[in-house]
């Protein structure tokens, strides 16, 4: 018995060590576009709602380029489950490259 108090210690220690899942952060500059243009509307950094989650989509390993051309011509058949996204053809490029850039280099 004495053994076991001795190594509570120990395991509080390592169970603390354990990394734990952090929401990234979405820059205010960044975040200011997405509310600006509806992205926001349908995604979210840390839950689901009619799209996907920032991270979800991030975790496709999309270049700046490729992110750019599915928001200006979507493929619902990179997303199944979910609502197809219209195309967003009105969003200036340099918000859209700035909002693409932060996305893919989301982790």
């Amino acid at each position: 018995m004495k053994k076991l108090f001795a190594l509570l210690p120990l395991a509080a220690l390592l169970s603390a060590a354990q990394p734990s899942p952090v929401t990234p952060v979405v820059p205010a500059d960044v975040q200011a576009l997405l509310d600006k243009n509806g992205c926001a509307a349908c995604h979210n950094i840390s839950r689901k709602l009619v799209g996907p989650m920032w991270t979800d989509i991030a975790a496709k390993k999309y270049s700046v380029k490729r992110i750019s051309e599915l928001v200006k011509k979507p493929e619902p058949s990179n997303w199944p489950g979910y609502v197809p996204m219209l195309a967003q053809t009105t969003i200036p490029k340099a918000e859209l490259t700035k909002i693409a850039t932060w996305l893919s280099a989301l982790k």
